[in-house]
């Protein structure tokens, strides 16, 4: 059976810098009827676990750790079982949220998580956080962007931890070189493909100087 993919929007605050902000996140299941692996793990424990079901999460997976993304982390990992992934870059950024807890597991450029049919490869993308990853199945036709890439051009570099030229680099080298009709499934809001985002890179370089 090929894997499918399930989005949950949550909704919660962020905080960073000593400002905090309401958002809603999307939340992605990616699997079959027996088993699935949560993309960032976003405010509601609970409201993941419902739209899970009786299917074992295997891994649940950080885009970054900006608190918003890894919120419900650790509830859902103790609920499931599942590891908790994440890059050793943000390790800095997710004390603030876990200072007692670590993630189960260190996501490594290139390597390639499993489940029900989804091979999911990471891709370290620095620049919204020093520990962006984005995950790219080809089976799949899509990539899950986190906060590195939007409709609309790369996610948020004004805050600490975050490099404007970095993510430029990130997406350019990383993301835009994938096929243009890859589905680009996001940390907020509307999906895209990167057919669709890739001639405006030199208007996102230009409006970010």
């Amino acid at each position: 059976m090929t894997a499918r993919i399930e989005r949950l929007v949550t909704s919660g605050q962020f905080s960073l810098d000593g400002g905090t902000w309401d958002v809603d996140n999307n939340v992605w299941i990616v699997g079959d009827d027996h088993e699935v692996i949560v993309i960032d793990a976003a405010h509601d424990a609970e409201a993941i676990l419902r739209a899970v079901g009786d299917r074992r999460v295997t891994a649940i997976v950080c885009t970054h750790a900006h608190n918003d993304h890894i919120d419900a982390a650790p509830a859902l990992a103790d609920l499931t079982g599942a590891t908790i992934w994440l890059h050793p870059d943000d390790l800095g950024l997710w004390k603030q949220t876990h200072p007692d807890r670590d993630p189960d597991a260190h996501l490594v450029d290139g390597q390639v998580l499993e489940a029900a049919g989804a091979d999911l490869t990471v891709l370290h993308t620095p620049g919204h956080a020093p520990g962006a990853v984005c995950l790219y199945d080809p089976g799949l036709g899509a990539v899950f962007t986190g906060d590195t890439l939007f409709q609309g051009g790369p996610g948020a570099t004004g805050r600490s931890y975050s490099h404007f030229p970095t993510i430029i680099d990130s997406v350019r080298d990383r993301l835009l070189t994938l096929p243009p009709e890859t589905k680009v499934l996001t940390g907020h809001g509307d999906s895209t493909t990167i057919g669709a985002e890739a001639p405006h890179l030199q208007e996102w370089i230009d409006r970010g100087h």
